[in-house]
C-alpha cells in the first residue's frame, strides 16, 4: 500500500479545491456516525452503483464514436437488474443521461445507507496501445504514473483538477484517518473480487487493482471502488465494449463478485444465512 504521504493532482484552480473541501466534508461529517454504526450486525443488503459522467460530461469518447456516459450507463444498469433479481436493494446515482455533481453523487449514496459503493467508468490513453480493466479504490497517493492520471481524468469532470494536499495538511488528516478505518480495507477487498471476477469472464486483459485519489470515492462513507472497464482509445477494447454479449458479461461478473463480497461481509458479522443472496453461477 502506498504510504501516506503529499500528491498533486495536476492543475490549478480554486474550483477543484472547493469540490475536494464538499467531498472531504460530507465524509468528515458522516464518519463518527459511520464508526459508531460500525458495530451493528446489519446484513449485506444495499449496494450504491454509480455511472460515471453524464449530461454535459460525456466522459471518454472512442475514435469510432462509442461515448463513455452512454457505454457505463448500459452496463450499470444491467448490474443493477442482475443485483436486484440477487433480493440486493440496489441505488443508482444516475439512471438517464443527467449531469450529476460531486456533492449529489455522494449524498446519494451516503443517504441510501449503502453497504457498496461501485463507480463504473470507461478509460481513455493519449496512445492507441493500453487496454484492459483496472479496479481502484481510494488513497491519497497513487499506486503509479499511470493510475494517477486515471484518477486526474476523471477528477477533471467535477472540477477537481488543482488540488494540491500535503501530509500536514487537515484535509490529508481526515482522508488520512478514514482511510485506517475498515472502509480502506473493505474496498480494497471488494476491488479484488471484482478484478478476479472481470479477469475469468471477459476477454479484456487484467490491468489489476490499484489506488488512486479519486474525489468521487472520498465522501462515500462505505466500502468503494471504482472500476475501468476498458480503453476506449483502444480499437480491441472499442470493439468488445459495443456488443450487448460483452457488456453483460461485465455486469455478471461483477454481481458475482458482489454477491461473494456479501456473504463474506455477513460471515465476518456474524450473521447466519437467513437470507441467501443471489448468485449468477
Amino acid at each position: 500500500m502506498p504510504r501516506w504521504g503529499s500528491t498533486k493532482l495536476e492543475g490549478a484552480g480554486s474550483q477543484g479545491v472547493v469540490v475536494l473541501l464538499l467531498a472531504l466534508a460530507s465524509a468528515a461529517a458522516a464518519f463518527s456516525t459511520a464508526t459508531a454504526e460500525s458495530g451493528r450486525r446489519d446484513r449485506f443488503d444495499a449496494v450504491v452503483i454509480d455511472a460515471g459522467h453524464g449530461g454535459k460530461d460525456e466522459g471518454a469518447t472512442s475514435p469510432r464514436g462509442l461515448v463513455e456516459k452512454e457505454l457505463v450507463l448500459d452496463v450499470t444498469q444491467r448490474l443493477a437488474r442482475r443485483l436486484r433479481e440477487g433480493k440486493l436493494r440496489v441505488v443508482l446515482t444516475r439512471d438517464d443521461d443527467v449531469f450529476v455533481p460531486l456533492e449529489s453523487r455522494t449524498s446519494l449514496a451516503n443517504d441510501a445507507r449503502g453497504d457498496l459503493f461501485i463507480s463504473i467508468h470507461a478509460n481513455s490513453a493519449r496512445n492507441a496501445k493500453p487496454r484492459g480493466i483496472e479496479t481502484f479504490f481510494v488513497s491519497l497517493e497513487a499506486s503509479d504514473e499511470s493510475a494517477r492520471q486515471v484518477a486526474e481524468r476523471e477528477n477533471q469532470a467535477f472540477g477537481a483538477d488543482g488540488v494540491v494536499l500535503s501530509l500536514h495538511d487537515p484535509l490529508a488528516a481526515i482522508l488520512g484517518d478514514m482511510a485506517e478505518s475498515e472502509h480502506v480495507a473493505e474496498s480494497d477487498a471488494f476491488a479484488r473480487l471484482a478484478q478476479t471476477e472481470l479477469r475469468n469472464a471477459i476477454e479484456l486483459p487484467s490491468r489489476g487493482v490499484k489506488q488512486a485519489p479519486f474525489v468521487v470515492l472520498m465522501g462515500v462513507r462505505m466500502p468503494a471502488t471504482l472500476i475501468e472497464i476498458g480503453f476506449l482509445s483502444n480499437s480491441e477494447d472499442e470493439r468488445i465494449l459495443r456488443t450487448g454479449q460483452h457488456r453483460e458479461r461485465i455486469a455478471e461478473a461483477l454481481a458475482e463478485a458482489v454477491f461473494r463480497y456479501g456473504e463474506r461481509y455477513d460471515a465476518l458479522r456474524g450473521i447466519g444465512g437467513e437470507l441467501s443472496l443471489g448468485s449468477t453461477r
